[in-house]
C-alpha cells in the first residue's frame, strides 16, 4: 500500500490543521492506521491510531483532548484533525500502516509509511 500525506503547513499558536493520508493500492479497510511525528532532534513518536473499522482509536497524551483521528474507508484516506496547535506539536507528521484490526504505538509494528508532511507552529 502507498500512504500520501497533505495538508501541513505553517499555522499559528491555537489554530488549527487538518492531515490527510490518502493510501492505494490493497484493499485499505484492512489496515489499522497510526499518525506519527519527529521533531527535529528528537525521536520519533506516536501520536494517534485508529482501528481498520474505525471504532477503536487511541491518542498519546500530548495530543489527547486536542487532536482527533479518523478513517473514511470509502475514500481510502485517514485524517488527523489537530486543533489548539502549540509550538511543542512542529514537527513532520507521518502516517502509517500496519495489516490488522487494530493499530499499534511502536513504529515498528507499521510495514508501510507515507513520506510525511512539516507542521510548523508559530508562537
Amino acid at each position: 500500500v502507498q500512504l500520501v500525506e497533505s495538508g501541513g503547513g505553517l499555522v499559528q499558536a491555537g489554530g488549527s490543521l487538518r492531515l490527510s493520508c490518502a493510501a492505494s493500492g490493497r484493499t485499505f479497510s484492512i489496515y489499522a492506521m497510526g499518525w506519527f511525528r519527529q521533531a527535529p532532534g528528537k525521536e520519533r513518536e506516536f501520536v494517534a491510531g485508529i482501528s481498520w473499522s474505525g471504532r477503536n482509536t487511541y491518542y498519546a497524551d500530548s495530543v489527547k483532548g486536542r487532536f482527533t483521528i479518523s478513517r473514511d474507508n470509502a475514500k481510502n484516506t485517514v485524517f488527523l484533525q489537530m486543533n489548539s496547535l502549540k509550538s511543542e506539536d512542529t514537527a513532520v507528521y507521518c502516517c502509517a500502516a500496519r495489516q490488522g484490526s487494530m493499530y499499534s504505538t511502536r513504529g515498528s509494528d507499521y510495514g508501510y509509511w507515507g513520506q510525511g508532511t512539516q507542521v510548523t507552529v508559530s508562537s
